[in-house]
């Protein structure tokens, strides 16, 4: 290897430290260069290049290692956020998903000059009806459990002025993504951003999808301690309707939500699929030798 290059090499090594080290100070791009002598824009080519993906992305993906971390301690959403530099619990989830409430002025339109593009896909845990707004994806459904017109009428009544056109060729590429690629690494790749959802609810019940987001794949929790977390510690049963109102299976996650008992509890799209899909989640971040049973 040329002397230059081990000299790139040794930044890159040293910068990389640096960030693990101070993951819940959240760095600059300036800091980050300034660790290795290097004008930001050099620095920033030069890790892409060494690295595989851009110093922003490597940082969060380090945070969100750090999250899950901290979660799996029992930690508070909130104590966790901070731990890891981040300015609070509504931020922890948009480096999973970003999820888009419709405003008020939204709701009144109804829809009005909305254009809604929907399909249905093969999955692992059955056909799922997906549909999208230029925003993101507002609804997503199990449909074995259901029927298309079903799903079709749902949405119809939640955006009564909007136009609706079947567009697998739309839907396709975003349903292979959420059960191609590992969950948990799905926004570790410099290739995507994180999934965009476009949902309508109250607001009680979007701060309830966005809880559920913050739980790492692959972790449980309870109904009460989802109450908790959310500040409505005898609120459990607001928060299970709420769950149960999901607008969007699979990606707001609430089949990661049980009874304080530990039974699986109810799931819209039946007990068997919550499961099934708990057991998937699991496998899908379960090191090789524990699989095996080794």
């Amino acid at each position: 290897m040329p002397d230059y290059a081990c000299i790139d090499y040794e930044r890159i090594e040293k910068a990389i430290a640096y960030l693990v080290e101070h993951v819940g100070e959240q760095p600059s791009l300036d800091d980050m260069a300034a660790q290795v002598h290097l004008s930001p824009f050099h620095f920033q080519r030069l890790f892409c290049q060494w690295a595989g993906t851009t110093p922003k992305r490597f940082l969060q993906v380090l945070t969100l290692e750090r999250g899950k971390q901290l979660l799996q301690q029992s930690r508070s959403l909130l104590e966790v956020s901070h731990d890891i530099g981040l300015s609070g619990s509504s931020r922890l989830h948009d480096h999973f998903v970003q999820l888009e409430a419709v405003t008020p002025g939204e709701f009144k339109q109804k829809g009005r000059d909305l254009q809604i593009d929907y399909g249905v896909h093969a999955t692992p845990f059955g056909p799922l009806f997906v549909a999208m707004t230029s925003r993101g994806i507002c609804r997503a459904s199990f449909i074995d459990f259901s029927s298309l017109a079903h799903e079709l009428a749902a949405l119809q009544q939640a955006w009564p002025l909007s136009t609706l056109q079947h567009n697998e060729g739309l839907t396709a590429p975003v349903v292979s993504r959420m059960f191609h690629t590992q969950h948990n690494n799905l926004h570790a790749s410099s290739q995507h951003k994180p999934f965009s959802l476009h949902v309508s609810g109250t607001n009680f019940q979007v701060a309830v999808w966005r809880a559920l987001l913050k739980i790492p794949a692959g972790s449980l929790v309870s109904y009460s301690e989802l109450a908790n977390t959310l500040g409505y510690p005898k609120s459990s049963r607001a928060v299970a309707n709420a769950i149960g109102a999901n607008p969007v299976a699979w990606m707001i996650p609430c089949h990661r939500v049980i009874r304080e008992s530990g039974a699986l509890g109810g799931y819209r799209w039946g007990v068997p699929k919550k499961q099934l899909i708990q057991t998937w989640e699991r496998l899908q971040i379960a090191p090789m030798h524990d699989v095996a049973g080794s």
